[in-house]
């Protein structure tokens, strides 16, 4: 909760004079306060509007405090409320507790300042539990933060990126292949920077219902079609203040292109059912695995809102193109799926992976890497224990190394050798091509083959004498 956020009280009682009391005190304290004189009338209006917290007295017509506060518990659990008797004991206190009550308080409030105190601590409480979610969130994004693993120079680029853009509000369009971790970008570059306190919300545009994609982006009033019997704010609106991440933007029909480019350049939506603008400021954070540019050239997607999105582009590459970054993740998902196991992996189902294009890039690598762990149930993880397609592209070892038990730290030179050799064979010696293919910079595939005294090649493809192999 932001701290210029005002906390929603909702007070049920159907003495007006002590509604009134708590009113007053409330609202000295910037509560934002709505009454109720029943336990009927207060949950109709929760259908309508939500509350932080409730102020409920004991005794109602036609419905106690506890029954109250037993449905209220069952429809929205996370709201703190708080029980009114002036016949408070010991037993009522241990039956309101067990239903989830916060804390109860006994009338007349005498000295008042018991009462503000009361809500004082209750408040407090509503702020700590929204902090500790929101940090909950924030740290579980910046632990995810750390699977964009590589030292690879293209991802390198990323993260450099990722740090030019993440105190800015500029938008950003995030572009590459399925499972490269577009939203691990996205969430990057909101929550390692200074709106990191704001809300990021990241919707699936391929996953929305077509004709519910207006109505969840933009929100909703009271009856504007049928089963809306609240209104309802839409995502937008929620991620006001901060980022909404648009994946698979490319998704999203011509009709709804039209309008997300309307909120995009008066900052304000108009809820489905409504004739009033509502402001949002929100930066847009957008990721598609399509070529955009050649959707609007062939009219399925906007060209006035490509170029609105396209401020920033961040490219994500193909696992496959960064080959040198496969033994570094792999040992980064056992230490997540298996932490304090010591497992590790044998040369040969290191360069069955080494070898494998992996078309669902590194999700899938991490899929695999679970799948080995859950699967295997012995270390280390051999190539009997990946999923066939992988296991099926291993190729033979060097005599001096297939008899190696396990792939550790001090395997990786003999790992890389082996990847840099064939990668060169395959290309039959084009550096350039070579370097592509291995997500390595020309100099450090000099340093390499120079270092593993790989030699040949097609020199002329670069333009440049050979080095000297030594």
């Amino acid at each position: 909760m932001s701290e210029q956020s005002r906390l929603r009280l909702l007070i049920v009682d159907d003495e007006q004079s002590v509604s009134q009391l708590c009113r007053t005190v409330a609202e000295a304290m910037d509560f934002e306060c709505t009454e109720a004189a029943s336990g009927e009338a207060a949950l109709a209006l929760l259908e309508e509007r939500s509350v932080h917290m409730i102020l409920c007295d004991m005794v109602l017509p036609r419905m106690t405090g506890l029954e109250f506060l037993g449905r209220v518990k069952k429809i929205l659990p996370r709201v703190e409320v708080a029980l009114m008797t002036g016949h408070g004991s010991v037993e009522t206190a241990v039956q309101a507790m067990k239903l989830g009550a916060y804390d109860y308080i006994t009338k007349p409030f005498t000295p008042l300042e018991e009462l503000r105190l009361f809500l004082r601590r209750m408040a407090d409480k509503v702020r700590l539990v929204e902090e500790n979610e929101f940090l909950r969130e924030r740290t579980d994004a910046e632990t995810e933060m750390h699977g964009i693993i590589g030292a690879s120079p293209k991802i390198q680029d990323v993260l450099r990126m990722v740090s030019r853009l993440k105190d800015t509000r500029t938008p950003v369009l995030i572009t590459g292949e399925s499972g490269t971790g577009k939203e691990l970008v996205a969430r990057a570059i909101h929550f390692r920077g200074g709106f990191s306190n704001q809300p990021f919300v990241a919707v699936d545009c391929g996953s929305l219902v077509p004709t519910l994609i207006e109505s969840e982006l933009f929100g909703y009033e009271k009856g504007a079609f049928t089963g809306a019997i609240r209104s309802k704010p839409g995502l937008f609106q929620a991620a006001s203040g901060g980022a909404i991440f648009l994946d698979e933007i490319g998704e999203l029909p011509l009709e709804l292109q039209a309008k997300l480019l309307r909120v995009l350049q008066e900052k304000q939506v108009r809820p489905v059912g409504s004739n009033q603008h509502v402001k949002v400021d929100v930066r847009v954070i957008a990721a598609t695995n399509r070529d955009l540019e050649t959707a609007y050239k062939d009219g399925s997607f906007r060209k006035d809102l490509y170029f609105r999105l396209n401020v920033v582009t961040v490219h994500l590459p193909a696992l496959r193109e960064r080959r040198a970054d496969i033994p570094m993740l792999a040992h980064w998902f056992i230490d997540r799926y298996a932490p304090g196991s010591g497992l590790r992996m044998t040369n040969s189902a290191m360069k069955c992976m080494l070898d494998y294009d992996w078309p669902g890039n590194v999700r899938e690598l991490e899929n695999c890497i679970e799948r080995a762990i859950a699967l295997g149930g012995h270390n280390p993880i051999d190539v009997s224990d990946l999923p066939p397609p992988i296991a099926a592209m291993g190729f033979e070892l060097p005599a001096s190394n297939s008899s190696s038990p396990a792939f550790t730290s001090s395997d990786l030179e003999d790992i890389e050798r082996v990847t840099i050799e064939r990668v060169f064979n395959e290309v039959n010696g084009d550096k350039v091509l070579a370097g592509k293919m291995l997500g390595i910079s020309r100099a450090t595939l000099y340093r390499k083959l120079k270092r593993y005294n790989i030699a040949g090649g097609h020199e002329r493809s670069l333009g440049v004498p050979s080095p000297t192999l030594h």
